[in-house]
């Protein structure tokens, strides 16, 4: 309870002080720029300051380990707004070194909540609905892969334009040093 008061207190201050006057800007990315990355909070500052973008410059949209894992999930609705009502021109899926996603472990998620109060009765009745969460509830191995899987489920979407190129990079969460996975400026694979 304490958390949402400080954030409350605090948010009265911003706006009271006029804060947030040097955030203003537009909803249209100024680089015409859509990120996909990974919620990790190491990178909420870092994927912006490292590839020198600023507020208002890029659309991001995040999600627990930068995966599109359905094709018309609410993941790959949003980088499709953002191409088509909200002026992207290129997509950048930036995964990261020691991501939680790799290695994920769906027993060890289930025990968790398990702990927190989740009954066996809720995974009996997902599991006759037809949810397997052993797979929902799967990670990666390996990064690299990960995020040229991405790249390759965006690049062929049905409603991805062709010319819409889209890159894959993984960001080292410590340095914020940047490899490149694919070119989106490079023939795309089909």
């Amino acid at each position: 309870m304490s958390l949402l008061n400080d954030i409350l207190s605090f948010n009265n201050k911003f706006v009271s002080e006029k804060m947030y006057e040097s955030y203003i800007t537009t909803k249209f990315p100024d680089k015409r720029l859509v990120i996909l990355t990974c919620m990790d909070t190491r990178l909420v500052e870092l994927v912006t300051k490292s590839i020198n973008m600023k507020n208002g410059d890029v659309k991001i949209v995040r999600n627990a380990g930068a995966v599109v894992s359905h094709p018309f999930g609410s993941i790959m609705r949003s980088l499709v707004l953002a191409v088509y009502e909200l002026k992207a021109d290129e997509v950048l899926v930036i995964g990261h070194h020691d991501c939680g996603m790799a290695g994920l472990n769906a027993d060890k998620v289930k025990s968790s909540m398990i702990e927190r109060g989740i009954g066996e009765e809720t995974f009996d009745t997902l599991e006759y609905a037809g949810i397997n969460l052993d797979e929902w509830l799967t990670g990666f191995s390996s990064v690299e892969e990960s995020v040229a899987h991405s790249v390759k489920m965006i690049r062929n979407h049905p409603l991805m334009h062709e010319e819409v190129p889209v890159h894959g990079l993984v960001i080292d969460p410590s340095t914020g040093k940047l490899d490149l996975v694919t070119s989106g400026y490079e023939l795309p694979e089909k």
